[in-house]
C-alpha cells in the first residue's frame, strides 16, 4: 500500500544544488513538508506534474537555474511564479510562497531589489 503525505512536491531535472537547498529552507521555514524527486521535462511540465501529484496541490519545478511554482487548478504554463537564474533571497522566498499559498497567507516578494 502506497501512502502519500500531504507535501508539497518538488520535481528537479538537474538542479543547482544552491538554489535547490534554499527553496527547501523557505518550505522549512513556514512549517510545511516537502519532497524532492528527479524527473525528466522542462521547467513548465516539471512544476505542472509536481502540483498535480501533490495532496497540497502545490509543486515546483527545477530545471537546472530555472524555477517554476505551480496550483494544482491552474492550466499548464500558467505559472504562479517563475524565475531563471535567480539569487537566493528569491529561491527562499518561492519556496516560503509555496507553502504560504496553501496556509493562504499573502507572499513574499521574489521580484526587484532584496528585501531588507
Amino acid at each position: 500500500m502506497v501512502v502519500n503525505k500531504p507535501t508539497i512536491i518538488i520535481y528537479s531535472r538537474e538542479p543547482d544544488e544552491d538554489l535547490l537547498r534554499e527553496v527547501c529552507a523557505g518550505i522549512e521555514e513556514e512549517g510545511v513538508l516537502y519532497q524532492v524527486l528527479s524527473r525528466e521535462g522542462e521547467t513548465d511540465d516539471l512544476a505542472f506534474e509536481a502540483a498535480k501529484e501533490s495532496m497540497l496541490g502545490c509543486g515546483i519545478g527545477i530545471n537546472g537555474t530555472n524555477l517554476a511554482m505551480q496550483m494544482q487548478r491552474l492550466p499548464k504554463g500558467h505559472n504562479v511564479f517563475e524565475l531563471c537564474s535567480p539569487r537566493f533571497w528569491q529561491c527562499r522566498n518561492l519556496g516560503a510562497n509555496s507553502a504560504r499559498a496553501i496556509k493562504k497567507m499573502p507572499f513574499k516578494p521574489v521580484t526587484g531589489d532584496e528585501p531588507l
